[in-house]
């Protein structure tokens, strides 16, 4: 099975038994999206979620003045959901895009609920749902309380794929930031740089 080598490096072996790894490997299908291509769109219930296997995305919400402002980015290994429409069955509020060419492994809801009585498998859902809720609570916490300069310094330190990934204007709207601002900052790290 293709996602093997993938899905293994998630679902790692030695926390399976080999019954319940081919159970969790046989719910998950290939995808691929080009660039731009949605993932999950506002107002839509999202029936699915996906481990990105390659490729960048970001999820984003269109503000009261009509201007589309980043709220995260995904990176390799990440899942892409919307954790409260996936679970509640309500529409989403915001959007997730591809913002290069994608490959993924989607899993269905129903398929998903198949699994949930593999306690490993709760396990790691479990796990990443933790981790993303403790990333959008630290990112809410520093638009409020630390610079614009630290908040970049912050993503280049734990995502610096996204740096070199995403284009500029999508990294400045989820530091609450112009694209001017951002350029400003990156230009005066560089030119204080020690040699």
């Amino acid at each position: 099975m293709k996602a093997q080598p993938f899905l293994k490096n998630i679902f790692k072996p030695e926390h399976f038994s080999p019954s319940e790894l081919e159970l969790i490997l046989a719910q998950f299908s290939e995808v691929a999206f080009k660039k731009n291509d949605y993932f999950i769109q506002e107002h839509k219930i999202a029936n699915y979620y996906f481990f990105l296997e390659s490729g960048f995305a970001r999820s984003y919400a269109i503000d009261l003045d009509g201007n589309d402002i980043t709220t995260g980015f995904f990176t390799p290994k990440d899942i892409i959901i919307d954790w409260h429409s996936f679970f509640l069955k309500v529409p989403c509020r915001e959007y997730i895009q591809a913002v290069t060419p994608c490959v993924a492994w989607k899993i269905s809801f129903e398929n998903f609920m198949k699994l949930f009585n593999i306690e490993s498998f709760r396990e790691v859902g479990r796990t990443r749902l933790i981790s993303n809720y403790f990333r959008l609570k630290n990112h809410t916490i520093s638009m409020i309380a630390d610079q614009a300069k630290d908040r970049y310094l912050h993503l280049v330190e734990t995502q610096p794929d996204v740096i070199h990934n995403v284009p500029l204007k999508h990294i400045a709207t989820y530091l609450g930031i112009t694209d001017t601002s951002l350029s400003r900052i990156r230009k005066d790290l560089l030119k204080n740089k020690p040699s």
